[in-house]
């Protein structure tokens, strides 16, 4: 019987743990997602985000907490009985099959009838743009093309539930942006829940409605993209955020929400943490989009420049201060490398974190 195969309207995690012996891949994730929601869990390399999404799936067991559809414990299921659909990274397709067998096996192992296998694999490959493509088998199409099979062979059996694991982390920057159009496209039509799992920002600020932000197996922060681009939490989140220029100083000043950072001489103000207090070490973060080259010298800091590359509508450099602390900065024009330039940010684009 697949107790979760059917609408819901809550999945939630219970303090969800997995352990490998002594290490701990994820510690007590609790999360309550909405019917109808897009989930990105967004972290990098082995903080748990695909652990986390195994779990749910059924692939690995939990080794404390629990997961709830609608109140009824699902994580005792085996995985063909939680009903979700699931899309891997290698896309995990039957290179002997077609098209059309591999969309349709997850309706065969469950003795749909046909025709009726027939119509909705149809259907399945119409929603995401492959019809004609059923009689060729995986090695004959592009990876995009693939990737949209795997996709359909995990919406064909109209699961409640859509799992995707890194998806389009093998496509090329093109495929990327067309493919991640194409899964909003398909999740907003669909109307079914899906939770992704991904290591690029710009996918999960594009993709979803909240993202959960995962390090060393714990929620950092959960929120709207906007949320978590505009008011990061912690400096690991504000990295992924994008705010990758950091200088570390002393805060000599706070006023409200602005605190004032002594760093090599040079005084830059931005928006504090909640924590930040007046004689605290900090580092200041910045977005290199918004660090430019200023010739007036409001809360700015002088370094030199290391490199400049071409980006087409501008340029983006590099530059050291006297410390080594490294800048990224962006320029309408090119500056000389070597020549020494002041660097400025507005306050109010600027985060100061302790630390």
């Amino acid at each position: 019987m697949q107790l979760a195969s059917h609408p819901f309207n809550e999945l939630r995690l219970d303090n969800m743990s997995r352990s490998f012996g002594a290490f701990n891949a994820l510690r007590d994730i609790s999360l309550s997602i909405r019917k109808g929601e897009f989930i990105a869990l967004l972290g990098p390399s082995g903080c748990g985000k695909s652990t986390a999404l195994n779990c749910i799936a059924g692939l690995l067991g939990t080794t404390g907490g629990g997961i709830f559809i609608d109140g009824r414990r699902i994580d005792q299921l085996k995985p063909e009985d939680r009903g979700f659909g699931m899309v891997f990274q290698n896309y995990a397709l039957f290179p002997h099959m077609t098209v059309n067998q591999n969309v349709g096996f997850g309706l065969k192992m469950r003795n749909v009838p046909r025709a009726e296998i027939e119509q909705k694999v149809a259907n399945a490959l119409a929603l995401v743009r492959l019809q004609g493509q059923g009689d060729k088998l995986p090695g004959q199409l592009s990876g995009g093309q693939q990737q949209r099979v795997a996709i359909a062979r995990a919406i064909v059996i109209e699961p409640p539930l859509v799992l995707m694991d890194e998806p389009l982390s093998n496509l090329d920057a093109k495929l990327r942006l067309e493919m991640r159009a194409e899964i909003r496209r398909i999740h907003n039509q669909l109307g079914a829940t899906t939770i992704y799992v991904t290591h690029d920002q710009d996918e999960a600020l594009s993709l979803a409605d909240r993202i959960v932000v995962l390090r060393d197996g714990s929620i950092r922060q959960v929120g709207a993209p906007h949320e978590l681009y505009e008011h990061p939490a912690h400096i690991d989140v504000a990295e992924f955020m994008g705010f990758r220029n950091r200088v570390a100083g002393k805060v000599v000043a706070r006023n409200g929400q602005v605190a004032t950072v002594a760093i090599e001489g040079a005084s830059l103000s931005g928006v504090a943490a909640d924590d930040v207090k007046a004689g605290d070490t900090a580092l200041l973060m910045a977005r290199g989009d918004d660090v430019t080259v200023s010739d007036t010298g409001g809360n700015s800091i002088s370094a030199t420049v290391e490199t400049v590359e071409y980006r087409g509508r501008e340029f983006v450099g590099m530059a050291r201060t006297g410390t080594g602390m490294d800048l990224i900065f962006h320029s309408p024009k090119p500056t000389a490398i070597g020549s020494v330039i002041s660097l400025s940010v507005a306050a109010d684009k600027a985060l100061v974190f302790a630390g």
